[in-house]
């Protein structure tokens, strides 16, 4: 398989929401980085996308929508750009998310992923008022990483 149709496997499988099928996608060494999560191996970021997922499928699956593009890949990297509307938090809140993902390949999978998208625009959709207000800080950047590490962590426990 090639990178680009890798990345399609993983998206395709991300808008299924097939956890198991993204985590096959990676190394088992691999890396994961994006605003809200700094994960190491296939099992801690197999973990986020399967709570992922099945928080998607829990709070709303009306909602869920994931579209993906601008897929470029050669033998060691690629990119690529993808759009999620799902609903956040205990309310509901609805969030369209633009994500621009960055890769690095091994042995024909992921071996290092970064995502990259606007916190502050993300911040106003899901936390509302205090995101819009205090969205742009350093501050609730390390809120938001350090309450999605705790709920992995507690999800992981619950499951042993």
């Amino acid at each position: 398989m090639d990178n680009a149709a890798l990345i399609r496997r993983f998206y395709g499988a991300f808008a299924a929401l097939d956890a198991d099928t993204m985590k096959a996608c990676y190394t088992a060494d691999a890396r994961f980085d994006d605003e809200a999560f700094s994960l190491r191996g296939a099992d801690e970021i197999g973990a986020m996308w399967r709570m992922l997922c099945e928080a998607t499928q829990a709070r709303g699956k009306d909602v869920w929508q994931l579209e993906f593009g601008a897929i470029e890949a050669d033998r060691n990297r690629g990119s690529a750009h993808w759009e999620a509307r799902y609903r956040f938090g205990a309310d509901g809140r609805i969030v369209l998310n633009r994500i621009d993902a960055a890769f690095e390949f091994r042995d024909g999978l992921i071996a290092v992923h970064h995502d990259r998208f606007d916190f502050w625009r993300w911040s106003r959709q899901a936390l509302g008022t205090p995101g819009a207000l205090l969205g742009w800080t350093p501050w609730l950047r390390a809120k938001v990483r350090g309450q999605a590490a705790a709920r992995l962590q507690a999800w992981q426990a619950k499951r042993g």
